[in-house]
């Protein structure tokens, strides 16, 4: 069975659900926009601003989601500091359980038939051979923007929690959670560490909304003057017992400081006393994009897997 709407949050709540299940046995296949988390943080961020310019289909068997896609249409960001940034190309996150690996196909024709005309890209998995088959048997080839050392690929990182060390903060700072800070702090937050973005109060309301957001495991730290200078979301799938972050963001003005490294440690502290016995945070890969990288390996992660991002100019097809 399949059907064709924009994502809603029941679609979200089933999205996941096929996470958890491809995550308790083929974690390594597990797509880059389509982790319990990192569904959660992009539905929830975007689904007021950008919920028009998507598009999804679904594929059932038995009652339960084997397969999805979520197309990204072309759409007019605006920007935190005032500009607009036209998105011209497509993009699709999408997920197909390994039992119906076969579905790619189905996947692939439905994101060609609705993107028709225009530039297409999607990051599947290194380690799905037979995806990245499928991908290059319909005109798709590796994208050159994801080359060389500045290239645009992303790695997932993994560790487990034992033996997490203990966060130390500079004087004056401390730990907060986004319950005890509230929503303009945890806002403001994102901004500054990711300025300039189109994330805007709706869309940390919309965040909240998701049934994965945990109030208690959003972590800040606060300055002695008062400024939220770091903050993490941690994403908790209680099924197999792992948490996420993402994101992870620092003020720029108080970089170089380990306030990074103490909040993902603490962070960790707290997603193992919730139950979590394994983290993951994503990273970009490249050679020249050392800083969060060297930040996640610091505290223990390790690469696990990583993307293989793909493109098809308007011209292959």
């Amino acid at each position: 069975m399949t059907n064709i709407e924009s994502v809603t949050a029941a679609d979200l709540r089933r999205m996941q659900g096929l996470a958890q299940r491809v995550t308790a046995t083929r974690p390594d296949l597990v797509n880059s926009d389509a982790s319990f988390g990192e569904l959660a943080w992009n539905w929830g961020k975007g689904h007021a601003g950008d919920g028009a310019s998507w598009r999804r289909r679904l594929w059932s068997s038995g009652g339960d989601l084997v397969a999805w896609g979520w197309a990204h249409l072309p759409r007019q960001a605006r920007r935190s500091d005032g500009t607009v940034k036209d998105i011209t190309g497509a993009y699709l996150a999408y997920q197909v359980h390994p039992d119906h690996a076969g579905l790619v196909d189905e996947v692939i024709d439905w994101y060609d038939a609705t993107a028709a005309d225009i530039e297409r890209t999607v990051l599947p998995c290194a380690a799905d051979e037979f995806a990245l088959q499928r991908w290059a048997a319909h005109g798709y080839e590796t994208d050159p923007a994801s080359l060389g050392d500045t290239g645009s690929w992303t790695q997932l990182n993994e560790r487990d929690l034992t033996d997490v060390e203990q966060p130390v903060l500079p004087d004056g700072f401390r730990f907060r959670t986004a319950e005890e800070a509230g929503p303009e702090a945890a806002v403001q937050a994102h901004l500054d560490a990711w300025g300039p973005s189109t994330y805007t109060a709706e869309s940390y309301e919309g965040v909240r909304q998701t049934a994965a957001y945990r109030g208690d495991l959003h972590i800040l730290v606060e300055a002695p003057d008062g400024t939220m200078a770091s903050s993490t979301i941690m994403w908790l799938d209680e099924v197999n017992k792992t948490a996420e972050f993402e994101p992870v963001g620092t003020h720029p003005d108080y970089r170089r400081r380990g306030l990074g490294r103490a909040m993902l440690l603490h962070g960790m502290h707290l997603a193992r006393a919730a139950g979590a016995t394994h983290m993951t945070v994503a990273c970009l890969g490249a050679p020249g994009h050392p800083q969060a990288r060297g930040l996640y390996y610091s505290v223990g992660f390790r690469e696990f897997t990583r993307d293989a991002p793909l493109i098809k100019t308007k011209t292959a097809g």
